[in-house]
C-alpha cells in the first residue's frame, strides 16, 4: 500500500499534478518532480532563503513546506517572474547594479524582493534590509542587492505613474 498522495499545484501559472509522499518537501517536488530548478537547496533549515518562493501570496521557504501543506496552492518561483527574453525589472536591476556574485542566493532573493515591493512599493533602505533579512548572501556585502531593489522600486513606481 502506497503512502503517496495526489498533489495539485499551480506553479508559475501552470497546473501540475503528481504523486508524492505527504512529508516530501516542496523544494524537492519543484526541483525533482517538476524540473523547476530556480529555487535552490541551501541550508535545508530555513536560515538561508535560497529556496524562497511565493505561495498563495506569501513568501515561504520551500524547504520548510510539506507538499501536503502546499496541495492546491499557487506557487511563484523565479521562473515565473521573468525569462531571458523579458527579464523582470528586479532581474534587470540585479544585473545592472551587480546585485549578485555567485548567483546561488539570487533566485530566492529576487523572489522575496518581488513580494517585498508588492507589499511596500516605495521602501526605504531600512525597509529593504529588514525585508530581505531572511535571505542570506555569502558573497556580497548586500549593498548592491539593496541598491538593485531600490532601483527596481523606483523604476516600477515611475512606470506606474507614467501609465496613469
Amino acid at each position: 500500500m502506497s503512502n503517496k498522495m495526489h498533489v495539485k499545484l499551480n506553479v508559475n501559472g501552470e497546473d501540475h499534478e503528481f504523486l508524492a509522499e505527504p512529508r516530501e518537501l516542496l523544494i524537492y517536488a519543484l526541483r525533482e518532480k517538476l524540473n523547476i530548478t530556480g529555487p535552490h537547496v541551501g541550508c535545508e533549515t530555513s536560515h538561508c532563503g535560497a529556496c524562497t518562493v511565493t505561495m498563495n501570496g506569501k513568501s515561504v521557504k520551500s524547504c520548510t513546506v510539506f507538499v501536503a501543506q502546499a496541495n492546491g496552492a499557487e506557487v511563484t518561483t523565479i521562473e515565473g517572474l521573468g525569462n531571458p527574453d523579458a527579464l523582470h525589472v528586479l532581474q534587470e536591476n540585479f544585473k545592472e547594479h551587480h546585485g549578485l556574485q555567485c548567483g546561488f542566493c539570487t533566485p530566492g532573493m529576487i523572489t522575496r524582493a518581488a513580494k517585498l515591493l508588492e507589499e511596500n512599493p516605495n521602501p526605504t533602505e531600512a525597509d529593504v534590509r529588514f525585508g530581505i533579512a531572511g535571505n542570506i548572501c555569502r558573497c556580497t556585502g548586500y549593498q548592491n542587492i539593496v541598491k538593485s531593489i531600490l532601483s527596481a522600486a523606483s523604476e516600477m513606481n515611475a512606470a506606474k505613474e507614467a501609465a496613469q
